[in-house]
């Protein structure tokens, strides 16, 4: 039974959510974690089943709990790392309500009201730790049409789910390229729509990307480069980790194409892009290369030598000479998958944290409307603060402030 009232109001039982409450529990501050499904409920339930971390299990954890079925280097699975959050709430008995939807949140004169759909709470805070993958989208391009079946990421399980036929996966960040191997290494044909994307090497010279990002401080960037702010990142754990090229994936028998761009007459057209986004995303890949490289002659590291991950082979014949525009039928294709991210809703939110594009307004979390704040969200105050060590992090800190505030109330 939740109880009348609490301190602070965790919204949401994920990586975010439980990192709070591990710091707000260290603080000696009251609070319950309102969860309105299952703890990591998304990653039981919205990922495709062969879908592991894009990290290696000593990086993508909490610094105060280990993967106990996965080694360091290897890369845990949607439901070990589902289970590892399950451990992860009883090691620090976290005081969570699964099954408790928030419906809406409201202040009042002693702080704020919190509308639950199992009863309302009085919380002197609120947390907001509901995650960036909230709502799928789907770009309007595509109508409804008999005989082709469209689905966002998050609905695609397995290869046999799909009808027989072609499939076009839209989006080659992580998700996409991935569903996309996975599909064409069942012996679909598959048509992969390539756009704007960075590609880090998997591993360089003895190294994870994860260990690179860190001694080269790219972790702790406070803001994305200019003009990547929403450009996607294809790194890949599947199959023990392999860095994702294009070019490979295009030798394997999947057709790439550009951006999608628009739907006419049962035509799927797509934009003239297709060359500059894989030349682009080899332009980032090189750079980390060479970071990497003048990080280990300055430290005077003995690091292996790896010429042959410099090396960029020649364009495929549909980069060379790309299809601009595909009719479905014709084609083959059954199915449309799209790999394209996710939007936020706080509309339960009742109060005045955001800015006219509907986004939090912040600083590290801390919201411009006193007693809210956010964790878990992308760049909230860093690179990796979307990752389970970064959300621990920014946990810690926003615990520093919750707790300062209760002892001025207090004063």
């Amino acid at each position: 039974m939740l109880p009348d009232k609490t301190d602070t109001v965790i919204v949401g039982g994920g990586q975010a959510g439980l990192a709070m409450s591990e710091h707000l529990a260290n603080s000696g501050i009251a609070h319950v974690v309102l969860e309105r499904a299952r703890i990591a409920e998304r990653w039981r339930t919205e990922r495709w089943d062969s879908l592991v971390a894009n990290g290696p299990a000593w990086h993508d954890r909490f610094p105060t709990l280990q993967f106990s079925d996965t080694g360091p280097d290897a890369f845990a699975t949607k439901d070990s790392v589902a289970q590892y959050f399950e451990t992860f709430a009883k090691q620090i008995n976290a005081p969570i309500y699964c099954g408790v939807e928030v419906l809406n949140a409201r202040r009042d004169e002693n702080g704020f009201v919190v509308a639950t759909s199992a009863g309302t709470i009085q919380a002197n805070n609120i947390v907001v730790a509901t995650g960036p993958f909230q709502k799928p989208v789907i770009p309007p391009v595509l109508p409804e049409i008999a005989g082709l079946t469209q689905m966002h990421s998050t609905a695609y399980k397995h290869p046999e789910q799909l009808a027989q036929g072609a499939v076009m996966v839209v989006g080659a960040g992580s998700s996409g390229t991935q569903i996309a191997t996975e599909l064409r290494r069942a012996g679909r044909k598959v048509y992969l729509s390539v756009g704007p994307h960075d590609r880090p090497p998997r591993r360089y010279r003895g190294q994870d990307f994860c260990w690179w990002l860190g001694v080269l401080g790219k972790w702790q960037a406070k803001t994305p480069p200019v003009g990547k702010a929403h450009v996607t990142i294809a790194v890949s754990g599947a199959n023990g980790g392999e860095t994702v090229d294009f070019r490979r994936l295009a030798e394997t028998g999947i057709t790439l194409v550009g951006r999608t761009r628009g739907f006419a007459d049962g035509v799927l057209q797509f934009g003239p892009d297709l060359a500059k986004n894989i030349a682009d995303g080899d332009a980032n890949y090189l750079s980390l290369l060479a970071e990497s490289d003048a990080y280990i002659a300055r430290e005077g590291l003995e690091f292996p030598e790896e010429p042959e991950a410099h090396i960029i082979p020649p364009d495929p014949s549909c980069v060379i000479d790309p299809i601009l525009s595909l009719n479905l039928a014709k084609a083959g294709v059954t199915t449309v998958i799209w790999a394209t991210g996710f939007t936020q809703d706080f509309g339960w939110l009742k109060v005045d944290a955001f800015g006219q594009d509907g986004k939090p307004q912040h600083d590290r979390g801390v919201s411009k409307a006193e007693g809210v704040y956010f964790v878990g969200l992308p760049w909230l105050s860093m690179r990796g603060s979307a990752f389970i060590w970064g959300a621990w992090v920014d946990a810690k800190y926003l615990a520093e402030q919750i707790a300062q505030r209760q002892v001025l109330k207090g004063a």
